[in-house]
């Protein structure tokens, strides 16, 4: 599901200049750490108004071994984080770049959070694996609609590795700035989609909630 080849820096993402009124947009990855968090560092600088979570019931990160992940608490900040993995194997999470993404993490926000705690309205919800989306949907079906507003919740499955994350922030930028410039973005928003799933061998899937 993840075949077909990518650009590293779509030339749309940096060239179009960003309207006076930016989507308000959340990117949704499972422990708000690697995928969600390189999206949000990309979004921000391109002036979106972003917001990033996971959905999971705890965060996990990689340990010394695939059945020994470090977990911690969504209340755990990214500093107190690194620091413990520091104390912990300083060689091997600076070696598997734990450390580094944690502290390009600090630097955005100071902890990781969960979609599920947070109240505030999207137009825009995109999830980087459809677990994670179908947990995004599940939530906001759940809520008790008073305003009616729309919001597109999109999935567009990433892998968990650094490599990936940064191809797919580029791919969901690339994407933002497009839906950005919809005319119409209700009626145009599947058609572009159909256009991206063509782009980049990826296959998207698209919901329409409603607050």
């Amino acid at each position: 599901r993840l075949g077909g080849h990518q650009s590293r820096h779509p030339s749309f993402c940096r060239r179009v200049a960003m309207p006076s009124h930016p989507l308000r947009v959340a990117v949704v990855c499972s422990s708000n750490q690697n995928r969600s968090m390189e999206a949000h560092n990309i979004l921000s600088k391109r002036g979106f108004e972003v917001r990033s979570f996971g959905t999971g019931s705890h965060v996990k990160l990689p340990g010394p071994a695939p059945d020994k992940p470090n977990v911690y608490d969504f209340k755990t900040t990214y500093e107190q984080m690194y620091n413990d993995l520091v104390r912990k194997d300083k060689e091997l999470y600076t070696q598997n770049g734990i450390l580094h993404m944690l502290d390009r993490n600090k630097r955005i926000k100071s902890k990781p959070e969960r979609f599920q705690n947070c109240k505030e309205k999207f137009d825009l919800v995109i999830t980087c694996e459809e677990r994670v989306y179908d947990q995004v949907l599940e939530d906001l079906n759940s809520r008790e609609q008073e305003t009616l507003q729309p919001v597109h919740v999109i999935n567009v499955d990433i892998q968990d590795n650094h490599e990936e994350a940064t191809l797919g922030a580029f791919l969901i930028c690339e994407l933002c700035q497009c839906i950005q410039h919809t005319d119409d973005m209700e009626n145009e928003i599947d058609e572009l989609l159909q256009e991206f799933e063509e782009k980049s061998n990826r296959p998207f899937l698209h919901t329409v909630c409603f607050y």
